[in-house]
């Protein structure tokens, strides 16, 4: 078996995880040739603003169903079987000691980019990050230049990746199934199901 190259850090709630999720991970790997993408579930990240996701053992269930069968997704649990607060420097840490020799791509929006020098860490996160992936939509706009006045050696690092515009999104879903509504062909069948047998959301 030969080493993983090049594994991609994919961080997110995933409360639920839904098709846009499926499909921005699989233009990740395409696009930046990835070997391996590591989906990492988190808890209340120290950046989200809202205050309640569902436990992280029932998100661990709907991640595994929903990548199962693509063996080059994987669930870790880098940031489940530790502590928090989880800093993405400290996640990429650990992950490169769990993979040695491994190139490491973390993962984000244009959103995150945009809050990077807020971050735990930025200037350090940069530098022990091989590669940052931004998952563009084609309107939105990334000012490297402002960026890297203020975080030298960012634009060395950041790879953009064209993204498709998905109007979907986790607080959508968990409101539908709130309120009763439609929300079935927004997840994988697994991962819908799960959700039914596990009353989640109601």
């Amino acid at each position: 078996m030969q080493p993983l190259r090049r594994i991609g850090i994919f961080g997110g709630t995933f409360d639920p995880p839904h098709v846009g999720h499926l499909i921005l991970a699989e233009e990740c790997r395409t696009q930046l040739q990835l070997d391996l993408l590591l989906w990492v579930v988190t808890d209340n990240p120290p950046h989200k603003r809202y205050t309640h996701v569902s436990p992280i053992e029932d998100r661990v269930v709907l991640v595994e169903k929903a990548i199962h069968g693509n063996p080059c997704f994987e669930l870790s649990r880098v940031d489940i079987d530790r502590p928090g607060p989880h800093y993405a420097i400290d996640t990429v840490k650990l992950l490169k000691k769990e993979y040695p020799g491994a190139e490491m791509y973390y993962l984000m929006g244009g959103d995150s980019l945009h809050d990077l020098p807020t971050w735990n860490k930025p200037q350090e996160f940069i530098q022990v990050c091989d590669g940052i992936g931004v998952m563009r939509r084609h309107a939105d706009q990334v000012d490297l230049t402002s960026l890297e006045a203020l975080l030298p050696g960012v634009t060395d690092k950041v790879r953009i990746v064209e993204a498709p515009i998905l109007e979907i999104s986790s607080k959508q879903i968990r409101q539908r199934i709130a309120e009763g509504m439609g929300y079935r062909y927004y997840l994988r069948d697994a991962v819908y199901q799960a959700i039914l047998e596990m009353g989640l959301y109601r």
